[in-house]
């Protein structure tokens, strides 16, 4: 514990803090069986999770891939490596139906001989030659990992290789013999987020400790980090400074070491590709005798952005109904992924003199997702797309820009019958009477009789979006057993753009719970289902919106299952990252700011003598990002008060809550049969 409790009321479950302490974990033991015995020892309970499972092993995924140097990588998790390979094939290869694999790294194998439960990070491999990288190794899943010096040649660890210890590492190549290092260096080293404060140049062969400060940020700032963009011709330093979830600075690190601020907004994103820099203001920005709207995106020559010139392009504008969901660069070409109304299609936009060119590069079947992405690019205009929807299972395509419509590469298989479902799109009307879209997936037969098992979705947050997608595990644990399945696209996503995120920041937050209960109500409005057959669910900050949702609106929801929840929000600050979301919530410790972050804290709120829906909250010893304190002392707390609380704790895992497949059935399989058991029986 880092910090004595606000004064406002006294806490009586704050021992369960204690993350790691014997009795707190007796305790969970404890509250895991009582859930297991009441949630998951049935046949049924069974049936599900291996449903579930079969999904999430499946032999017929489609193994997408990422390009490093030639070899086209994939990392595997299946039946027989639950913890996952990390293999290679080439291109030729990939196209097959059955691609012949050359294994890099046999996590499994890995694990058993360190004796340690290792969950794959990730890969980041030195350009242009790929011949090393940095592998990335958490224990149990937690944010925190360690990192090794890898040869890709002889598909070693390199003996006497870089490797950093246990920490949130924020590591990147310089060159063979340097790296850049953000880390743990000790006392003081760390953010009040618990991520690096300062970035070191460190050099092959030297101690660790002897390495060169290259910058420093402020305790108070969420963290630092460095990196170099190895493009050949145009290679570059850059030290990044985040000074909270959504405002940064970025410096040009020049070769005497000196840094040259890239003057940009704070709270814009900017990204440097070879001789271009793409800039997307969160707020309007004027600059040069302009004002370019938020949500923008502007491209600009670096070179001459960083002499003094401010030439913007303009490659995309929103406006009430659209958003720029994502970009991608190949060779010469820049993909762009627009939304309307939370559906999307692409365009291709290619620099020249004055207006860039703009094409078409298809746009999603009704309902559906289209994304595409370069496959390398700094060598060709290839590029990899993707097609799927709540009913549609993934196809992914391989196309190269001109040159004609792309081919099928792979088909995801159907892991339910898609045929007995239709989906559609409806929009609901807020308390204050903005317009909030949602999805809705059922039966073609479905009657509107107000009795339908229906599961209600969101997570209204940090700019994410949710768009249609296929699940396998919803479509035979939801889907198939009768039930209705509702996506909710409220304020605080990025469904359109920074302006709905922003429109539910800090002080107007309650506008999430606003409009996820305005989306439950028009429900019932159309017959769909009833307050005793709709149950609600999300995780991490859609854990919050249903921790909300229970103590703010309990008459609308006859279950809800919160998981890897902030709960908590007067302690979340001194509580694993959390001060990181300062930006998002505001800060507790702020009495003026405690006055509306104490309306949507369902710790703070919850009461005795209310009438609140059983509610499960779920989450993981190692999630060292939110952390297992929310849903314990919220579990706690509501059974001290009288009130149906069921918890359970995944002693692995991470945020996600599992370290690996079988792990991931079981918790999602638990949510489901929650569920089933409150709002309705399966078919």
């Amino acid at each position: 514990m880092t910090s004595s409790l606000p004064p406002q009321q006294q806490d009586d479950h704050l021992w369960l803090e204690d993350i790691d302490g014997a009795a707190q974990l007796d305790w969970a033991r404890q509250e895991n069986a009582k859930t297991v015995q009441a949630c998951a020892q049935s046949p049924a309970f069974k049936a599900l999770e291996q449903g579930i499972l079969e999904v999430l092993d499946s032999d017929d995924r489609i193994p997408m891939v990422r390009k490093i140097g030639a070899g086209y990588y994939n990392f595997w998790r299946d039946k027989a490596h639950p913890k996952g390979l990390w293999r290679r094939t080439t291109l030729d290869e990939y196209r097959k139906l059955q691609p012949a694999w050359e294994t890099v790294i046999d996590l499994d194998a890995l694990a058993a001989a360190d004796k340690e439960n290792w969950v794959w990070h990730g890969a980041d491999c030195l350009e242009p030659d790929y011949k090393r990288c940095l592998i990335s190794l958490s224990r149990g899943g937690a944010d925190a990992d360690v990192v090794r010096e890898f040869d890709l040649e002889s598909r070693q660890f390199v003996e006497g290789g870089f490797t950093l210890p246990e920490a949130k590492n924020h590591v990147a190549w310089k060159d063979i013999d340097h790296l850049y290092v953000a880390t743990d260096f000790g006392p003081g080293s760390m953010t009040s987020s618990s991520y690096p404060r300062i970035v070191k140049e460190w050099q092959r062969g030297t101690p660790l400790a002897s390495a060169i400060t290259v910058y420093e940020g402020a305790p108070e700032d969420m963290s630092v980090s460095a990196y170099r963009d190895n493009t050949p011709g145009f290679e570059r330093d850059f030290v990044s400074r985040q000074i909270d979830f959504y405002e940064s600075e970025t410096w040009l690190r020049g070769k005497d070491g000196q840094l040259v601020k890239i003057d940009v907004p704070d709270d814009s994103n900017t990204e440097i590709t070879r001789e271009w820099m793409l800039i997307e203001p969160r707020e309007d920005w004027s600059v040069g005798g302009r004002t370019y709207k938020s949500g923008s995106l502007l491209a600009a020559k670096f070179d001459d952005y960083m002499a003094g010139r401010r030439e913007l392009t303009v490659l995309f504008e929103p406006d009430d109904t659209t958003a720029l969901d994502s970009h991608s660069w190949t060779r010469h070409h820049l993909i762009l992924n627009v939304m309307h109304d939370v559906v999307n299609k692409l365009e291709v936009l290619t620099p020249q003199a004055g207006a860039w060119k703009r094409e078409s590069l298809g746009g999603a079947p009704a309902l559906s997702t289209i994304a595409a992405g370069g496959i390398d690019e700094n060598e060709s205009n290839d590029y990899f797309l993707t097609v799927s929807g709540f009913l549609q299972p993934t196809t992914l395509y391989i196309g190269t820009i001109g040159q004609g419509e792309p081919e099928v590469l792979k088909d995801s298989p159907g892991f339910f019958d898609a045929s007995r479902y239709g989906v559609s799109q409806h929009f609901a009307t807020s308390k204050d009477g903005t317009r909030v879209p949602y999805f809705e997936i059922a039966a073609k037969d479905l009657v509107a009789n107000g009795q339908n098992p229906t599961l209600q979705y969101a997570y209204g947050g940090f700019e994410i979006s949710l768009q249609p997608s296929y699940s396998g595990s919803i479509g035979r644990a939801w889907l198939d057993k009768g039930g209705v399945y509702v996506i909710a696209n409220i304020r605080g996503g990025g469904e359109y753009g920074p302006r709905w995120h922003q429109a539910a920041l800090q002080e107007n937050r309650l506008r999430t719970c606003e409009d996820f209960a305005a989306v439950s109500e028009d429900l019932f409005a159309r017959n769909i289902t009833s307050p005793a057959h709709l149950g609600a669910m999300g995780g991490s900050n859609g854990g919050l919106l249903m921790g909300n949702m229970l103590t703010l609106y309990p008459q609308l929801y006859g279950a809800i299952v919160s998981e890897v929840a902030l709960l908590d929000m007067r302690r979340y600050t001194h509580l694993s990252a959390g001060a990181s979301w300062i930006a998002e919530y505001g800060d507790p410790d702020q009495p003026e700011e405690w006055a509306w972050i104490q309306t949507f804290s369902p710790y703070e709120n919850a009461k005795a003598g209310q009438s609140y829906p059983p509610a499960l909250f779920t989450t993981s010893t190692h999630d060292d990002r939110v952390g297992p304190v929310h849903a314990r002392k919220m579990h706690a707390k509501l059974v001290a008060l009288g009130h149906d609380s069921s918890f359970y704790e995944n002693m692995e895992g991470g945020h996600s809550a599992a370290s690996d497949n079988k792990e991931s059935a079981f918790m999602d399989a638990l949510g489901y049969a929650y569920l089933w058991q409150h709002i309705g029986k399966p078919t």
